[in-house]
């Protein structure tokens, strides 16, 4: 596994830390987003989400991260239900709340951020 790649995903430690800073539930369901036709199953904290996604360069950091159940993860990311901007929404609220100064451009990977200073 390369460095970029490491960079990417959330290691045992990190995910731990979120899920506890997030006291192991989905952030949504916290929220009361609905969760329509979602099964028992849908709604078990299983995941932890990017705000940034990967594929977008999105780091695996806690700033970028937080708990989504299978359901809720889903939704936002097929996007196919219209509701993946009020959700981005809402998570960027969410971790704005919980870090002060929390800015979008310090969760994306950058192998040159350092020569920029």
């Amino acid at each position: 596994m390369n460095r970029s790649t490491k960079q990417h995903q959330f290691s045992t430690k990190t995910r731990k830390k979120i899920r506890e800073r997030d006291n192991n539930a989905c952030i949504f369901c916290t929220m009361g987003y609905p969760a329509k036709d979602a099964t028992w199953i849908d709604l078990q904290p299983a995941d932890i989400m990017h705000y940034i996604p990967r594929s977008q360069g999105g780091l695996g950091i806690e700033q970028n991260g937080a708990v989504g159940c299978r359901y809720h993860h889903s939704l936002m990311d097929n996007g196919n239900k219209g509701l993946r901007p009020d959700m981005l929404m809402r998570f960027e609220n969410y971790l704005r709340n919980i870090y002060p100064g929390w800015d979008k451009k310090d969760l994306i990977y950058d192998k040159y951020k350092d020569l920029r200073r």
